[in-house]
Parts: C-alpha cells; structure tokens; sequence
C-alpha cells in the first residue's frame, strides 16, 4: 500500500511525553559523555577523520551505494588505477562528495543559521559532479517524486512525499521549527529529521541531507562541542526498521513511536561512538610510544599523525606531503611496513608509487578486521 505525505500535521499537535522523558535523560548523558571524549581528543580532524569517512561511506550505502571505505581511501590515494568499474567510481565519488558537503557545512554554520538556504547550499556541493548532477543541484524540485522499487509508479510506490505545490510552504513551516524553542531539543532533532525525509525536497540526495542534519543541528544547538557525531552506522545496521519508522509517521500519525526509536538510535549511537573514540585516541598514544622507538627519528610525530589522518596513502603523497626529509621518509615508511604497522596494499610498479594502509585504525573504524 503506498503511504502519502501527512499533509497539515506537522508539527504534531500532541506527543505522549510519559513514554518519551525516561529516554530523554539517558540519551542525553550518553552524548554529554561522547562529547567529553571529542574534546578530550587533541586534534579531532585528524583522528578522528576515518570514522567521518565510515559515516559518510554508510549514509551513502543507505542509499544503495556499494563502495567500501577501504575503496574510497584507496581511490583517494592512488587515483584511477584501472581497479574499478564505472559504477563504483561512482559510488566513490558521492562518498567523497558527502565528506566533502560536510566539511563545507561546518563552515558555512559559522555564519550561516540551519534554515532553507543553507540546506540548499550543501545539497548543491553534495550533488556536485555526481551522478545526481542532472537533478538540479541546490533547487527545490518542481515536479512530483516518489520512493519505491526501481521502475515503480506513483500508484505501487511505498512513499509519495509532499506535492510539488506546497513543497515551498512545508519547507518554511520545516525551517520555522528549527527556530522555535521546543520542550527538548533531540526531540525536536527527531521531528525534523522525519519531517525533511517526509518533504523529500530536492530529487535526489535527500536521505543524506537529513542524516547530515543530525550533527549539525547537535552542534548548532550546543549538544556536542563539534559537528562530529556519526548516526549512519545505527540507521544502516537496521535500515528496514528505520524506513518502515519514518513511513509509519505519515501512515499512521505515530510521531511518538518514531522519537522513541530516534532517541534510542541516537543513545546507542552515542555509545559506540563513545568506544570508537577511546580506542583510537588509546591507539595513537601507543603509536605515539611506538613509532619514535623503532625509528628513532625527530619526525615520527609527523609521520604518526600523517597514518591518522590518511590511513591510506601513497608513498608519493607521503614523500611530497608528509613534511619529512625525503631519505628519513622512505626509512621510515620500510620501518613501519617491517613492523607490520602499515601494510602495502599495491607495490610500486614502473611510474606507479607504492600504496599502504594504516589496518589498526581502519578495523577500528570499521568495527571489524576488514584490513
């Protein structure tokens, strides 16, 4: 049966607050807590920058994408090497594209309100390049759209958002609610994440958009001291409740049910995030001991923070970029890789550099042993 948009009903007029505050208090300590580990991490973009790589690899998956972050890294270092097909360069594009958005949201948030604009904005640097591109980067759609199966009409899609019509007046009464000054601020983040997937306004890169939102209205309104909270992994791992939950919301007015599973999702998340954090910033001081005694050279700080923040690389960029004597680069690139730190994941070959990975930080990332 094919839901349509809950058209005059948002904002609800009425939440069952009894079954909402009892998780309001958990989730909220559990991000106080998560951003306590952020600050206490020295320089956040660096150490930090493969799990906003991993979010920006499952938002995209939740939209269907394939690329692994292994793969977007590895792209991302090497270039073009023949190894992939066009559909997953593609793939690895919108990745880049997303991390890309986000870092372009953090700055334009310094001066810019969440509001319409703004919004416009990153879905214009989102869809930049991309297979998306013909889809009228930075404007509101002007026609009807739906979501469903590959070749589905109106009539047998699972969702038909807001008419074109009033797409222009939900989007106000969207925006006009991130200003008001609600009775909590995650709920109000629940509604207007289900809101924005509800409106669908753009034609594509709508699901990623409103995960975006989640970070940056956090930060915006003083919950995390950085737009560094990564919301994917929970939605991906259970994408079929997360869809039928925002669906139900128009089917059957359940906006509770959806802020409960919201506020859990975000608590759960939190806590992972929580784990993840620790055990990197445990695995850089190790490295921080470690590299220095093996290869007992002035630069291995540099070459530390190099393997963080670029967990694959090329020996060229290294060489080039890494601010270390060419000669003590290439030491210490052998050093590493005998240690078993680093791992050559392709070998030079003719004009081609060497490609390596940093696997500790990227298990961890991934949750898994992927490397």
């Amino acid at each position: 049966m094919t839901t349509t948009y809950h058209y005059n009903k948002f904002p609800p007029d009425k939440l069952e607050w009894e079954k909402l505050i009892p998780l309001l208090g958990p989730t909220s300590a559990a991000i106080a807590h998560y951003d306590g580990v952020l600050t206490a991490v020295p320089n956040a973009d660096v150490l930090l920058s493969p799990l906003t790589t991993q979010e920006a690899v499952l938002s995209s998956r939740i939209e269907g994408t394939q690329a692994t972050m292994g793969e977007v890294l590895e792209y991302e270092a090497a270039g073009d090497t023949g190894k992939y097909d066009e559909n997953r360069k593609a793939d690895i594009f919108e990745v880049l594209n997303y991390r890309k958005a986000m870092r372009e949201a953090e700055h334009l948030l310094l001066d810019l309100p969440l509001s319409q604009r703004f919004m416009k904005k990153i879905h214009e640097t989102l869809l930049s390049g991309v297979r998306g591109q013909n889809k009228a980067p930075g404007e509101y759609r002007r026609v009807p759209n739906w979501i469903g199966p590959a070749g589905c009409t109106m009539d047998t899609a699972f969702f038909v958002p807001i008419s074109a019509e009033k797409l222009p007046a939900g989007m106000d009464a969207w925006e006009n609610f991130i200003h008001t000054t609600y009775m909590d601020k995650l709920v109000q983040l629940a509604l207007l994440h289900v809101e924005f997937e509800a409106l669908h306004p753009f034609l594509d890169g709508n699901g990623r958009l409103g995960r975006m939102l989640v970070p940056l209205f956090m930060w915006q309104k003083g919950l995390i001291s950085r737009p560094m909270f990564y919301i994917s992994a929970v939605f991906e791992h259970d994408r079929e409740s997360y869809y039928s939950q925002l669906r139900s919301v128009s089917q059957n007015g359940t906006w509770t049910e959806w802020c409960i599973f919201f506020l859990q999702a975000v608590q759960k998340q939190a806590e992972d995030n929580v784990e993840k954090a620790k055990n990197i910033l445990s695995l850089y001081d190790k490295m921080k001991r470690t590299i220095p005694e093996i290869t007992h050279s002035q630069h291995a700080i540099r070459a530390v923070d190099w393997i963080f923040n670029f967990p694959i690389f090329s020996s060229h960029l290294f060489l080039q970029r890494a601010e270390i004597p060419g000669p003590t680069a290439r030491r210490i690139l052998n050093i590493l890789a005998e240690n078993n730190i680093l791992k050559v994941l392709s070998p030079a070959s003719g004009r081609r550099a060497a490609t390596y990975c940093f696997p500790d930080i990227l298990n961890l990332a991934e949750g898994k042993q992927a490397f």
